[in-house]
């Protein structure tokens, strides 16, 4: 490992071939970080990266499905041998598969599905921060951002006022909610390190998951990652954002 390499900061970010993963790539890179295109094909993953460094980006692509213990190792190898640390963290893998928004399924939803929808948005997300921890704790200034949703707040869907209130789709609110305890969890662990745990809402966004009738492009709603993947030291931890502001657990 090189001395730049040692110096230069390396984001991982996941889910990042494409939507908010590649638009959080594109902004973080555009801050001079390398960055780490981690997506489940390796093929569409390699795509992204090429156009990233087209912009003059500094972007590599890496193989990853985080429900795979095995790649997930892999990473981890990977990253240490070349960088010998990981500055942040962006977990952006995420999956939806209870139907529709505006749902309420919490009595007829199959297990299987509320099963597959935890592996993939909670457990492989604790998995790979876990299996990444040593590396963050190397660097100086360690940051990992969980990409939670708003759907994910337990006092917003109990409020009859809120306007979340009737988006009952129980298998990925449930699992949002699980990560955002992570979050807090996590983050008091590691209160006396440098390494800040943190929760973002990107907000209802034009993506693949969020579907055309959303209110945010993609460049507004890649900015609270961005803005938790980059906080200064004496920025907070344990917290639930959007675009700087408190969301409620």
């Amino acid at each position: 490992m090189g001395q730049n390499e040692a110096n230069h900061k390396v984001a991982l970010i996941t889910g990042a071939n494409k939507g908010l993963g590649l638009e959080m790539s594109r902004q973080l890179g555009q801050h001079g970080l390398k960055i780490l295109i981690a997506g489940r094909n390796l093929e569409a993953a390699q795509t992204a990266a090429n156009e990233l460094q087209n912009q003059g980006i500094d972007a590599t692509a890496l193989a990853l499905d985080v429900g795979e213990s095995h790649q997930i190792q892999s990473v981890v190898q990977k990253i240490d041998d070349q960088f010998g640390k990981l500055d942040i963290l962006i977990n952006n893998a995420g999956i939806f598969l209870d139907g529709d928004w505006l749902t309420s399924n919490a009595s007829s939803i199959s297990l299987d599905i509320i099963r597959q929808t935890f592996n993939t948005n909670f457990f492989a997300l604790v998995e790979l921060t876990q299996a990444l921890l040593p590396l963050i704790l190397k660097s100086p200034s360690g940051r990992i951002v969980n990409m939670s949703s708003i759907e994910g707040s337990l006092t917003l869907h109990a409020d009859p006022n809120s306007p979340i209130y009737d988006s009952k789709p129980f298998a990925y609110n449930a699992s949002k909610a699980a990560v955002n305890s992570f979050t807090v969890h996590l983050a008091h662990e590691l209160r006396n390190t440098p390494v800040k745990v943190n929760s973002a809402h990107p907000g209802w966004v034009k993506t693949e998951l969020g579907g055309e009738g959303a209110m945010m492009d993609i460049e507004e709603g890649a900015k609270t990652g961005v803005q938790l993947a980059l906080l200064e030291d004496d920025g907070p931890s344990g917290g639930f954002f959007h675009l700087g502001q408190p969301v409620p657990w």
